[in-house]
């Protein structure tokens, strides 16, 4: 498995789920399989059932998060060369040369993306667009809807 690139607050965040699905989550799907099984027959038993399922999904996760921690390579963007070109970690300000609105993105690992907090991920159109450029660049995207022209206004190592 090649390495997944990964931001130091991504990185938290998934230690933080994996902490609370080991200390909390199990422990609490443990007692419910308990005290379903204490109902009786399990073959008719749907809460016991639905806490094996959920003990299963949580299981999954807990592989998958630990499978990535132990593949991932961690950069620490403010440890860069803060030379204004967009690498991955940056937070980039653009404007859409068309109508002059501006948005900003941070460039992150498939993990982190989260488009509602305008983490987008290494991978996407946008970001293959925009890596390698620097301040002051325009740089096209292919949409769907068709090429955006975009300005970079701003890199940012935070």
């Amino acid at each position: 498995m090649q390495s997944i690139p990964m931001t130091v607050s991504g990185v938290k965040a998934l230690e933080t789920e994996l902490l609370r699905l080991k200390d909390v989550e199990r422990p609490r799907i443990v007692e419910d399989i308990a005290t379903a099984r204490a109902h009786g027959d399990l073959k008719e038993n749907a809460e016991y059932h639905a806490a094996k399922e959920e003990q299963s999904f949580c299981e999954g996760r807990i592989k998958e998060i630990e499978s990535k921690l132990s593949h991932m390579q961690v950069i620490d963007v403010s440890r860069l060369t803060q030379d204004g070109r967009c690498v991955f970690g940056t937070t980039i300000t653009l404007m859409n040369v068309e109508d002059d609105s501006e948005i900003t993105y941070q460039i992150v690992g498939e993990d982190e993306a989260d488009i509602g907090l305008n983490k987008i991920s290494c991978h996407s159109p946008i970001a293959s667009a925009l890596m390698g450029n620097e301040e002051g660049d325009e740089v096209t995207v292919k949409a769907p809807r068709g090429d955006i022209v975009y300005e970079i206004l701003e890199v940012q190592y935070l």
